[in-house]
């Protein structure tokens, strides 16, 4: 291409000729100005911006009672935790948004890192991951109690970018804006409150270091995960936009929480002792950043998680539900797995009343569940594939609690003369 000075030449898009822009670009029987040049880049600029940035607009553009409604068919019950999520997921990616259309606006709005406090098996990480699914986002899920101080046994704290990176694909535009999900970021609290002089590798430490990528920064991160090396080259990632979603058990929390609210005469009254099992289940609802700082989270961490949200315990109801009505429900997952034998397989409702209370024995929440069918159909499917003519399962009480026979219906064979 060359720039042509003819006066004759004119533009093929907004018709000008050479004496009325600047400069004139000629391709092969086409010619583009200089002002059109520009505002072909405005417009491709405004059109890929969501693309660039790894986020679909139409999906990211869902409103807070979309994005819980998204939920509501994954996850079962935590009401408060799907509202807080979803208006804390929708402000986030409307902020990347307000960054693309208005770049010379003196009032930026910072970003608003989410923390998940609940019992075991309440859900925390499937809410993480269905938001992510949800969005279209790139996502990855790292474990707190990997991460040690860097030139210590262990995982640097910018591995959890690398995850995220291989997630993305190596498209570090789509990885600048996913979603990380720290699990057990509560195991890193320090066993005291008093500032240790010793050095605490695997708590303060690493809560010391993930000060700067929560908050932001630019981090280079082994493309290929593992230990930083002077001869290996590094991939820069920038941690402004992604949103971290940290979630733990918190165990003991309640405690904490109790002897806080005990000193005062409004609620749960002054004597301790008098509190009942749900009250204490349920306690976790009312926790305070103080809280979390008695419990051992340094104030900064604390600072750059302002949103909190609690999950209580997943009652009975809660359980059964959990088992039939989300999109991927264990049961309709043994459901599809039959069709494909070509078996169509049905549960007493006592059977799964079975699996729940089970379940509740066990106190780990919806994880027991999966554990509990998977042994009790490890045995029906080892020797279904082998019966003939079989087209129906029917899994009763007894086949939970004493492992017995299902009631199978087979077909009836015509009789060759």
């Amino acid at each position: 291409m060359s720039e042509r000075k003819n006066d004759n030449i004119k533009c093929s898009f907004c018709g000008q000729t050479s004496k009325e822009v600047d400069s004139i670009i000629a391709g092969p029987n086409v010619y583009i100005c200089n002002h059109c040049v520009m505002s072909s880049v405005d417009i491709l600029r405004s059109n890929s911006a969501a693309f660039t940035s790894g986020v679909d607009k139409k999906k990211a553009n869902r409103t807070p009672a979309e994005l819980k409604k998204a939920l509501d068919e994954y996850v079962i019950g935590q009401e408060s935790a799907k509202r807080t999520l979803s208006v804390a997921v929708y402000n986030h990616y409307k902020r990347l948004e307000s960054k693309q259309l208005f770049t010379d606006n003196d009032v930026e709005i910072e970003k608003s890192n989410i923390v998940l406090i609940g019992p075991t098996g309440t859900g925390k990480t499937l809410l993480a991951k269905t938001l992510a699914r949800v969005l279209d986002v790139p996502f990855a899920i790292a474990d707190a109690t990997t991460l040690t101080e860097s030139g210590y046994v262990g995982d640097d704290v910018e591995s959890i970018l690398v995850h995220l990176l291989q997630n993305a694909e190596y498209n570090v535009q789509r990885a600048e804006q996913g979603i990380i999900y720290i699990d057990e970021i509560d195991k890193i609290a320090r066993k005291s409150e008093n500032m240790s002089i010793t050095r605490d590798v695997s708590g303060e430490g690493v809560q010391q270091a993930l000060l700067k990528i929560l908050e932001g920064s630019t981090v280079g991160v082994p493309p290929k995960g593992g230990r930083k090396h002077p001869e290996q080259p590094l991939i820069n990632i920038n941690t402004k936009d992604i949103l971290f979603i940290c979630g733990g058990a918190f165990a003991g929390l309640e405690d904490i929480i109790q002897r806080r609210i005990g000193k005062n005469p409004v609620g749960f009254g002054s004597d301790m002792h008098t509190m009942t099992k749900a009250e204490r289940q349920y306690i976790i609802t009312h926790v305070e950043p103080e809280d979390l700082l008695r419990y051992g989270l340094i104030p900064e961490l604390i600072g750059r998680l302002p949103v909190m949200s609690s999950l209580h315990p997943i009652s009975r109801e809660g359980l059964m539900n959990i088992l039939s009505q989300p999109k991927n429900a264990l049961v309709k997952q043994y459901v599809k797995l039959f069709e494909m034998e070509n078996v169509e397989l049905e549960f007493d409702h006592e059977a799964l009343e079975a699996i729940v209370e089970r379940a509740l024995e066990r106190g780990t929440g919806a994880r027991a569940l999966r554990s509990i069918m998977e042994r009790s159909m490890m045995d029906i499917m080892y020797n279904l594939p082998s019966k003939e003519h079989v087209t129906r399962c029917f899994i009763t009480r007894d086949t939970i609690e004493t492992g017995a026979e299902p009631m199978y219906t087979v077909q009836e064979q015509k009789k060759t003369a």
